[in-house]
């Protein structure tokens, strides 16, 4: 029962300071960080440009547009859409530039052939 062999993690020998020396992993890195941090960057303005308006221009939030719907309701709902947006945007990239990068990473240290989806290709050549 708990004497079955337990097959070998095919991570356990990778010295990963050395992968992340290689300029496929540094690729990787910068492709992430040039969409992430900018992207960070802008939302956190627009959400406080939110919470700003909302604390100091009351008058302005409070423009009646249609009915009871407001300008900061409006600009309320915005940041959720823009949070759907921008993680829609980033699957998206990560999907077309990032996920083909870290699959050959990925393939080089675990020695597997993965197919489009990121499965491992039984059968394959190592």
């Amino acid at each position: 029962m708990g004497n079955e062999a337990q097959p070998q993690d095919a991570t356990a020998s990778v010295d990963f300071q050395e992968v992340q020396q290689t300029e496929r992993f540094k690729t990787l890195r910068k492709r992430h960080r040039s969409f992430v941090f900018p992207m960070a960057v802008a939302f956190l303005l627009w959400y406080f440009a939110y919470v700003l308006l909302a604390d100091y221009a009351v008058g302005f939030m409070s423009i009646k547009v249609w009915g009871n719907i407001n300008v900061g309701l409006i600009l309320g709902l915005l940041q959720f859409v823009t949070t759907f947006g921008i993680t829609a945007w980033y699957v998206s990239y990560s999907n077309r530039k990032l996920d083909p990068i870290a699959a050959g990473i990925r393939h080089e240290i675990e020695g597997h052939q993965f197919d489009k989806d990121g499965n491992v290709i039984r059968g394959a050549a190592k």
